[in-house]
Parts: structure tokens; sequence; C-alpha cells
């Protein structure tokens, strides 16, 4: 006569623990292709109009009047213009992180879509909006021997403006990105502990 089978060696069971551990070595395939996708993209949206608004109007303000008659184009080359007007070091460091920042790396970041892209051009782009506001400042403050030039130009304060707006739009789109990436882990790691849930069930004969 034999004896009662033993549980944890019934074929149904074996099957049911393969087609566990697999279904969950698929799922953290696929959560590791999304945090793979992720890791290095961003995806703006809506938001990438607002951004291309913004470094559109940077370029615009590049040609309208910075101070006086001074364009920004005039203080990013250093003109005689530019000399005329006394621009200052805040304008020229404002001028320069717009162009590099505010439009080139705005503009590599909407096209590549890569994230490291997007970090440096936020970065950027919200220290040209300090120094923006500081350029206006700096215009409408007496130089040396109580000089007075010209003030700030509608050029100034819309390029003050776009960084500005370009700022916040990026931040919005890194933290998507950020927020997205920290669900993908926190699944991950979900995954992982319901895995190591199923071995320790499967080594201990509890299943």
């Amino acid at each position: 006569m034999t004896g009662p089978a033993d549980p944890g060696s019934e074929p149904g069971r074996e099957g049911d623990d393969v087609n566990s551990v697999e279904n969950l070595e698929q799922m953290r395939a696929e959560i590791d292709a999304v945090e793979r996708r992720v890791a290095g993209e961003i995806d703006p949206g809506a938001r990438a109009l607002v951004v291309a608004v913004a470094v559109f109007a940077l370029l615009i303000s590049l040609v309208l009047a910075h101070a006086g008659s001074a364009r920004g184009f005039d203080v990013l080359l250093g003109t005689d213009a530019a000399r005329i007007e006394h621009i200052g070091l805040p304008s020229r460091i404002f001028i320069w992180f717009v162009t590099v920042f505010g439009i080139g790396f705005s503009l590599l970041a909407l096209m590549t879509r890569r994230w490291a892209l997007a970090w440096v051009a936020l970065a950027g782009s919200a220290i040209a909006s300090a120094f923006g506001v500081f350029s206006i400042w700096h215009r409408q403050t007496p130089g040396l021997n109580n000089y007075i030039g010209a003030g700030p130009g509608v050029g100034l304060i819309i390029g003050t403006i776009a960084a500005a707006v370009l700022t916040f739009h990026w931040v919005k789109v890194v933290w998507s990105r950020t927020a997205v990436h920290l669900a993908a882990e926190e699944q991950r790691r979900a995954v992982a502990a319901a895995a190591e849930e199923e071995e320790r069930k499967k080594r201990f004969g509890e299943r």
C-alpha cells in the first residue's frame, strides 16, 4: 500500500512554482527595460511647445535693444555700441548664458530628448534668469562718478522673462522624468522582494 504523496513533490505544485518564478522574472525584465528607457530620456509632451516658444523669444531678444542703442548681439560680440552704452559684466554674463544654455542646450535637449542635456539647460537657464534680473537692476543703478546710462531695453526684459519661463518648464520636465524613474525603481524593488519570498517558500517547502 502506498503512502500519501508528499505535497511538496506534487507535479501540479511544482509547475505552479516554476510558472510563478518565470512570471516574476518576466516582470523584472520588463521593469528593467522601462528603467533603461527612462534613465536617459525625457518626454516633454506639450511643454515642448512652450520651451520652443521661450527659445524663440530668447532669439528675438538678441536682436532687440538691450540698453540704449546696444542690442543683444552687440553685448554678445562686444561691439562699439556695447562699449558706448557702458554695458556691464552682469549683462554680458546674462547674454552668454542665454545663448549657450537657454538657446543652445535647450534646442539640443528638445532634439535629442536626453535627460542630461535637459539638466544642463535647466541649470543654465536658472543662472541666466538670475543675471537677467541683476542686469535690469544694474541698468537702473548709477555707475562710477554717478554715471547714469540708458535703462533696460525691451530685449533685456523679454530675455529675462523668457529665461524664467524656460527654467520653470525645464524643472517640470526634469521632475516628471525623475518621478517616473523613482516609480520604476519602487516597482522593481517590489518584484525583487516577491521573487525572494517565492524562493524562500520553495526552499522551506511552504508551498
